[in-house]
């Protein structure tokens, strides 16, 4: 159950973000960049990354929506969660996996990330718009999860996740909040 009175079982971040416009009107926006925006990623790519960032952290709920979010951005099913288990035999192109191993330790050991970490990037053919890209959605999740913990929300069914997630590939992320409106 969620920890607040004014959420329900359905409740997720965006019950925050529409009570708080102020606040979080600038971050789903930034969302909307980020997700849909200019980048050597795909939106699937960087769906991918955020559930994959969501697994590591733990975060049920944000590890369901972004892995639905995933596959209807062109992800195979179980991808994400193969990553979660073993980045280096996930069914990922060779490309990716630098990445996604930088990911994973930006996670997990934050304080251990050095240059090479960011070489075999730019060794696999990534340059820095990549790079920042697969920086930034890990930060987005790491935020987001503490967003989610924090107020007890219950993770989507998977059926739930599959529409929201269908949903926001059309709306993008400022047009899941109808009552943020425009800045």
């Amino acid at each position: 159950m969620p920890f607040l009175k004014s959420h329900t079982d359905k409740s997720g971040p965006g019950d925050v973000f529409q009570a708080y416009p102020e606040i979080y009107r600038h971050w789903a926006e930034m969302g909307q960049q980020l997700i849909n925006g200019p980048s050597p990623l795909t939106p699937g790519e960087r769906e991918m990354i955020q559930g994959f960032t969501a697994g590591l952290l733990g975060c049920q709920f944000a590890y369901v929506a972004h892995s639905a979010a995933a596959v209807a951005r062109g992800i195979e099913p179980g991808v994400v969660e193969k990553l979660v288990a073993d980045v280096a035999s996930a069914p990922v192109s060779n490309k990716l996996k630098p990445l996604l191993a930088l990911v994973k330790k930006l996670v997990l050991q934050p304080n251990d990330i050095t240059q090479s970490d960011a070489d075999a990037v730019f060794a696999a053919g990534w340059d820095e718009a990549a790079y920042h890209s697969a920086v930034a959605c890990t930060a987005r999740m790491t935020f987001m999860t503490k967003i989610v913990h924090g107020h007890g929300f219950i993770p989507m069914t998977p059926e739930r996740a599959k529409a929201a997630a269908e949903h926001r590939a059309k709306a993008g992320y400022v047009g899941l909040y109808p009552k943020l409106g425009k800045g």
